[in-house]
């Protein structure tokens, strides 16, 4: 019985890929053949290098960072994940030489492609990049902009700044606005015609239909708004976040 244990036991060691040590995401991540590998991913993946990851289809493929962590740990490689990453964008081409990452440089995510303004952000629109340092509004994860809009054309390689995003517009010029103001208990609503287009959270004028009357109100959603002091509580918390 003891024999037959050491036996089970030592075959299941040998089955477990030891750890090759600690591997690095890398800065420019690209396949060129459309076969996207370990290798692909991760500095130093040694003989997992030609671990099958996904096959890329289109110009860019999203992977989930989990699911990576998960299949290279598998693969005997220990990917600490230290940006806490929640997915990892590869696109198609030859990985940029970095030289060994020169020290004092820092991740930064870039843009993948160029966008018109009004472009909503798509996660294989940006992709991490080895720079000399970022931007103080620079978005520590790519979650914090996908699924908004480009505020203005951008370029392709240019560093990712919360100042190049905003909201998606949830209200057209033209649109019949329901307007609500409210305060201590006591709500009125009103419908009125928008006058200029808004993001949830912007500024925008309404015009009352039947007097004329032009007043300042603040989009919450498709077709909504708010003015008086639910308005000017919206307009502080914007300009606190813009600091």
């Amino acid at each position: 019985m003891r024999r037959l244990l050491l036996t089970v036991l030592c075959g299941a060691l040998i089955a477990s890929p030891a750890l090759a040590g600690t591997v690095s995401l890398k800065a420019d991540v690209a396949d060129s053949d459309g076969r996207v590998t370990l290798g692909d991913l991760f500095d130093g993946a040694g003989s997992a290098s030609d671990v099958l990851v996904a096959n890329r289809s289109g110009p860019s493929v999203v992977l989930d960072a989990g699911a990576v962590q998960g299949l290279a740990r598998r693969a005997g490689l220990d990917w600490g994940n230290p940006q806490g990453l929640r997915r990892i964008v590869v696109r198609a081409g030859s990985p940029v030489a970095t030289a060994s990452a020169q020290r004092g440089n820092v991740e930064v995510l870039t843009w993948a492609r160029s966008l018109n303004s009004g472009d909503v952000i798509q996660p294989q629109d940006m992709i991490w990049t080895k720079a000399a340092g970022a931007p103080s509004d620079a978005p520590r994860d790519a979650d914090a902009v996908i699924g908004m809009a480009a505020r203005r054309p951008l370029r392709e390689g240019s560093t990712v700044s919360v100042r190049d995003v905003v909201a998606q517009q949830v209200i057209a010029a033209g649109d019949m606005v329901q307007v609500t103001w409210s305060d201590g208990g006591v709500s009125l609503t009103l419908q009125g015609k928008a006058l200029a287009n808004a993001a949830a959270g912007q500024s925008f004028n309404v015009q009352n239909p039947i007097s004329k009357k032009v007043i300042e109100a603040v989009a919450t959603g498709p077709g909504q708004a708010v003015t008086g002091p639910a308005a000017q509580r919206l307009r502080a918390a914007a300009q606190y976040a813009a600091r």
